[in-house]
C-alpha cells in the first residue's frame, strides 16, 4: 500500500499532479550531491518555468576548512524536467563561507 507521500516523488504523468517545489528542490538536493560527490547545502533559488522545467540554485560544500568560515563552497545552477530528472548543472561560482556576496 503506498502512503501519501508517495504520490509527491512519482513521475508527473498524464492527469497527475504537478511536482511541488519541496519535492523537487529534495531531488535536486539528492541527485546533484550523488553526481558531485559532495554535500549540498542548500538552495539559494527555486522556480518553474513556464514549459515546466524547474530551476534551481543549489549551493554545495566542496573543500571543507578549519575554521568552518573558511570553507570552500560553490553555487550550482540545475535544471530539473517537468518530471523532477536532473537535466543539466554548471558552477556558476565559488566562495568562501565567510565572504559577503560582492554583487
Amino acid at each position: 500500500m503506498a502512503n501519501a507521500s508517495d504520490g509527491e516523488e512519482k513521475k508527473a504523468g498524464r492527469g497527475a499532479r504537478p511536482l511541488r517545489a519541496a519535492s523537487v528542490i529534495r531531488v535536486a538536493i539528492e541527485q546533484l550531491s550523488e553526481l558531485l560527490s559532495q554535500p549540498a547545502e542548500g538552495v539559494s533559488r527555486c522556480e518553474r518555468g513556464e514549459d515546466g522545467v524547474w530551476h534551481l540554485a543549489v549551493e554545495v560544500l566542496e573543500l571543507a576548512r578549519v575554521p568552518d568560515t573558511m570553507s570552500l563552497l560553490a553555487s550550482y545552477e540545475v535544471e530539473l524536467d517537468a518530471e523532477g530528472e536532473l537535466v543539466g548543472y554548471r558552477r556558476t561560482s565559488r566562495y568562501e563561507r565567510g565572504r559577503a556576496d560582492r554583487r
